[in-house]
């Protein structure tokens, strides 16, 4: 079996699925294919391979980092940006235009936040991934800008489809799903600096909100006014202080080739991430202007007055960029999900980051971000991982990111360790050490399922927490905090926090 299993290419499983045609004509779906194979092995006439499964199953690649994320879109709402190069659709969330595939998607159910997170859970079923552990990605636009009892309904509404039973309150939904069928694991909102103030940073956290997608776009006011930003860099600087404090994740959205922008401008600007202790975000979105038809940039365009980066300034860009980003952060994204033919001049390509990372490869350059070093699908043998920590400053913080690397320096999993330099202002925080992020990479495994060779479920988690708990203790904590979202608080029960209004906590005694 190992061997034919080893044998079994997406080549040979299309000749096969062709040698064995449907009945009534036609070839059976990958995806019909592993369905068979799950519903054979629950009756027992045949022994659960996950080798097999794994090569059976459509776009791996979905939960390799560990958690099936699941995105749905709020419906199109007024933002208070006037940005010149943001489209302004009627039937998208504003920025958003209605054929990139999640809008198309979050039409087709109506912006329905029931119906988009059900049905992001067939799909994510249907192609063989596991979804016990879901990242929840609320996006679509400038969430404080929406009502807030809008904010507390939808959200609700998420967590009902993830329970699979309906709740009276958002509370009553973040209780059932602790013990849910598919758990929330994380939970992100998008949002602009100037939204973020001591209150929206407590009401986040009250929605179960654990990581903020942040639109910075520049650090340079210049560039700011000229594109109708409406926000600041002292703004951004502000935003980012708050809420790291409050010990959410923190993801910056950057864009090249703004209104005003040059190749060395950018690249200066992108500098400025890294060096202001100020900014240093946990994650990062980069998101080149893109020249749509219909905006105020478009008739900047048409008057001579914007010029798009062509593909090799662009790429060149990037490929530079990408060899200053520390090991503590991830890049998500280099290039917007927006189709080709939307897009009037400049750089139209879905795989950019594989060209750069092409360039990159060409040139000897590295990238040491997260995501440049997971672990991704690979084995990994526990006895020969390493912790590894890199220490830095920010503005109202010491940041502590404790990693397993691999002798080769590939990440099997990471904590964010935060020492709050001054006093955060909500009180359950005061005196505590706080851990913003846990994370065990490789491909998703099902809660309390171990297998031979990967990240997930070997105790890993726990002894970043151990570790934790004993640089808090020694920099002089009393206690320890983590900004938990609301389907693993059983986890971190069993590990001693209980819960507090808003964070899970426990004391740290001299055994730590």
């Amino acid at each position: 079996m190992s061997l034919q299993v080893d044998r079994l290419t997406p080549r040979a499983i299309q000749a096969i699925l062709r040698r064995h045609p449907r009945p009534g004509g036609g070839i059976f779906s990958r995806d019909q294919l592993l369905q068979a194979y799950h519903h054979l092995c629950d009756e027992g006439r045949m022994t659960f391979d996950a080798r097999l499964a794994r090569r059976l199953r459509r776009k791996p690649t979905r939960t390799i980092s560990g958690v099936a994320p699941l995105t749905v879109l709020t419906p199109p709402h007024p933002c208070r940006g006037r940005c010149v190069y943001c489209p302004d659709v009627s039937n998208a969330p504003k920025s958003y235009l209605p054929d990139e595939p999640g809008v198309q998607r979050a039409i087709r159910f109506g912006y329905d936040p029931f119906d988009q997170t059900a049905g992001r859970l067939r799909a994510f079923r249907n192609i063989g991934h596991p979804t016990d552990k879901v990242e929840l990605l609320i996006l679509g636009g400038t969430w404080s800008d929406y009502p807030p009892d809008y904010q507390e309904e939808f959200v609700r509404r998420c967590l009902d489809a993830l329970n699979e039973a309906a709740s009276d309150s958002l509370e009553a939904a973040q209780q059932r799903n602790e013990s849910a069928a598919h758990r929330n694991v994380g939970l992100v909102v998008e949002t602009r600096p100037d939204c973020i103030d001591d209150a929206e940073v407590r009401r986040l956290r009250w929605l179960g909100v654990t990581k903020v997608q942040l639109g910075a776009q520049s650090l340079d006011d210049r560039i700011l006014a000229l594109n109708w930003r409406g926000h600041t860099v002292a703004d951004t600087r502000a935003a980012m202080r708050r809420l790291r404090l409050a010990g959410f994740k923190i993801v910056l959205h950057w864009m090249p080739n703004l209104l005003g922008a040059t190749p060395e401008s950018d690249r200066e600007d992108f500098r400025r991430l890294w060096d202001d202790p100020e900014l240093r975000p946990d994650e990062l979105k980069i998101y080149p202007c893109l020249l749509l038809p219909d905006t105020g940039l478009y008739h900047l365009w048409r008057a001579g007055e914007y010029h798009p980066y062509d593909e090799e300034t662009l790429v060149s860009l990037l490929a530079s960029c990408k060899t200053d980003i520390p090991p503590y952060c991830r890049v998500n994204r280099l290039m917007r999900d927006i189709p080709a033919p939307d897009i009037v001049a400049g750089v139209a390509r879905s795989n950019l980051r594989q060209v750069v990372q092409q360039r990159m490869a060409e040139t000897g350059a590295v990238c040491r971000c997260i995501r440049c070093r997971e672990v991704r699908g690979a084995a990994i043998d526990a006895e020969t991982l390493r912790l590894a920590v890199t220490s830095y400053e920010t503005d109202g913080t010491e940041e502590h990111f404790i990693a397993w690397q691999t002798p080769e320096e590939r990440l099997a999993g990471f904590l964010r360790l935060s020492f709050p330099q001054v006093a955060p202002e909500i009180p359950e925080l005061r005196g505590c050490a706080l851990v913003r992020e846990l994370h065990v990479y490789g491909p998703a495994l099902q809660l309390g399922r171990r297998q031979e060779g990967r990240a997930q479920h070997a105790g890993l988690g726990s002894r970043l927490l151990e570790q934790a708990g004993r640089m808090a203790r020694e920099a002089g904590y009393a206690r320890l905090a983590v900004i938990a979202a609301v389907g693993v608080r059983p986890y971190y029960r069993e590990r001693g926090f209980e819960l507090g209004k808003l964070y899970m906590a426990r004391g740290l005694g001299r055994g730590e």
